[in-house]
């Protein structure tokens, strides 16, 4: 089992720092390669670069009064959710797709449907 893990590309665990603008405040944000993929291909999906997914999650999650003391958390968990969401086929993997076009809300009570039934 561990083979798979192990013997991975080293590339994908090692880290990279990006530089971006949000607001006009220039913000570095340090993840694994993996991560970063992962949040390119969410970007593609809907026409953006990674810097402009990055901007926009921002914004949102603080119009959503959501306190990110850790933003780079908060960007792996959207990649590992991305993932997650996809094999539950809540998003399509046909990259064709844009997420905007889903619904969104639709995906959130099946997903809180399915977590209370693990529950009980």
């Amino acid at each position: 089992m561990c083979k798979l893990f192990i013997h991975a590309n080293p590339e994908l665990w090692s880290s990279a720092t990006h530089s971006l603008r949000i607001d006009g405040m220039v913000t570095s944000v340090r993840m694994e390669h993996y991560f970063w993929l992962i949040l390119e291909e969410i970007a593609t999906r809907d026409g953006m670069n990674t810097a402009q997914l990055i901007t926009r999650l921002y914004h949102e999650s603080i119009d959503a009064g959501h306190d990110l003391g850790n933003f780079t958390s908060f960007l792996r968990v959207c990649a590992l959710r991305y993932q997650a969401l996809q094999l539950t086929g809540d998003i399509p993997t046909h990259h064709e797709i844009p997420i905007a076009t889903l619904d969104a809300e639709e995906i959130l009570v099946r997903e809180g449907r399915s977590r209370h039934s693990q529950v009980h």
